[in-house]
């Protein structure tokens, strides 16, 4: 998926084991800035287009249809617990058609100074996937010598260095391995926020260190306007070794008054929609600390691996607006008619959990590539009395095959499966009860899905 939003370009030491084919040089450098080159980009001027667009289409077992019986409630809403029975239930196919395009700007300005740009937004089944939000809207400076600096609207590394371009490449990822099976459970579950509004990021310039190159970076945010007692405040530092077979990711995001989430790709606003609810509600808190690292093998074999450590205040239950009809916050992890030492009702309670990921990603030939994928969504220690999902884990494993017909095309296909801990309330991790598998845990505990796509880059 090309991307132009961009970490500067940082050198890797060639590889000098006899038995390693060293990988391009330009290939490493566009690794290390996160960045997939475009094999038709349109330039004009100082601007360029570029983006992707995909179609997958997805059959998987053990699917239930409309089975909540509050559609569309969020899962930490207690009406949203009941099911209806009776429903169809059985193998049901999916689709999704995905389109981007990135709008960048940049010019050298003179003595090692360039200015750039970047607007970009995601159209998902022909409509804006995030109302109201963009991917990018950003501008910014950068120095050789003193680094870069990026204000605006942008995607943050918790959910991009998962995903990019993990969910949207033949065979998963460059640099994780996997495949399209597993690749959202992963990059979307978490306690990590995924976009930012008002921004601001700064990133150090390449330092040696460690027998390679490291990256430094922190990212700022205050949400959205509006908020006077429950102001929004979000901080991620971000990390990256590059060595000569090793590269290493470390993601630390802790965000104050965002809407209360388990979803890595969630928007950072504030504790809800709606700013005017601002007097009737407290704070909430929530953070992640990621780390992954990928290990070349030979010039054919990467090894990748990740951890994630999720923690969340928990955020008590409280109608916004009168009515039986009115408006509730984002709650999360409540105790449902229980109450805290103040007597305060349906309180919510602290969670912490810790996630996993393993890939294994073998190159055939310059077309063919193969890979296995593991993912395991842990489960969360918490004194909430109540099952609220806690309990309950995910394992998602996935063999996949990508082939690149040309640079621009590639196709991918997976095998995968699923298996819940238990049947009943989803992991904490996910933001939904049938989110990333299609299979509602309340109803099934397992399931299976084959899966196959095609991705255009431009």
């Amino acid at each position: 998926m090309p991307n132009p939003t961009s970490l500067p370009t940082a050198p890797l030491r060639p590889l000098r084991r006899a038995s390693i084919r060293p990988v391009p040089a330009a290939a490493l450098a566009l690794a290390a800035a996160l960045v997939s080159a475009p094999a038709l980009a349109v330039d004009f001027g100082p601007f360029s287009l570029t983006g992707f667009a995909k179609a997958e289409l997805t059959r998987t077992t053990n699917v239930c249809e409309d089975c909540q019986r509050e559609l569309g409630e969020a899962r930490h809403r207690v009406w949203a617990d009941d099911i209806v029975f009776g429903k169809p239930f059985g193998t049901r196919d999916s689709h999704v058609t995905l389109f981007q395009p990135y709008l960048g700007y940049k010019q050298n300005v003179g003595r090692g100074w360039q200015v750039f740009g970047l607007l970009s937004q995601r159209w998902r089944d022909g409509k804006v996937d995030l109302d109201g939000w963009l991917y990018e809207r950003n501008v910014g400076v950068a120095h050789e010598d003193w680094g870069r600096l990026t204000l605006g609207a942008m995607t943050t590394r918790g959910w991009s260095v998962p995903d990019f371009p993990y969910s949207f490449k033949a065979i998963g990822s460059d640099f994780w391995g996997g495949g399209i099976g597993t690749s959202t459970v992963w990059s979307d579950s978490g306690a990590g926020y995924g976009l930012l509004s008002r921004a601001v990021r700064y990133m150090t310039r390449p330092v040696e260190m460690l027998g390679g190159d490291v990256l430094f970076e922190a990212t700022y945010d205050m949400g959205k306007s509006g908020w006077k007692k429950n102001k929004p405040q979000f901080l991620e530092l971000y990390a990256k070794y590059i060595g000569r077979e090793l590269l290493v990711d470390v993601i630390v995001q802790s965000a104050k008054n965002g809407e209360p989430v388990a979803w890595g790709k969630a928007p950072f606003g504030g504790l809800t929609p709606f700013p005017a609810d601002d007097p009737l509600l407290g704070g909430s808190s929530q953070g992640m600390a990621l780390l992954m690292a990928r290990h070349l093998v030979s010039s054919s074999v990467e090894l990748s691996a990740g951890i994630r450590f999720n923690r969340w205040s928990g955020a008590y239950a409280v109608q916004t607006t009168p009515g039986p009809l009115g408006r509730w916050n984002s709650m999360f992890n409540v105790d449902w008619g229980g109450v805290d030492a103040q007597g305060v009702p349906n309180p919510g309670y602290a969670a912490r959990s810790t996630d996993l990921m393993a890939g294994l990603r073998h190159r055939v030939n310059e077309k063919l590539t193969v890979g296995l994928g593991l993912v395991y969504l842990g489960s969360a220690t918490t004194a909430n009395p109540s099952e609220r999902g806690q309990s309950n884990t995910l394992t998602a494993t996935s063999a996949s095959v990508g082939y690149t017909i040309n640079q621009t095309v590639q196709v991918y296909g997976s095998l995968s499966a699923y298996q819940f801990g238990r049947k009943g309330q989803a992991p904490l991790s996910i933001p939904a009860h049938a989110a990333h598998t299609n299979i509602d845990s309340r109803v099934a505990d397992r399931g299976n899905s084959i899966g196959i796509g095609a991705n255009i880059n431009f």
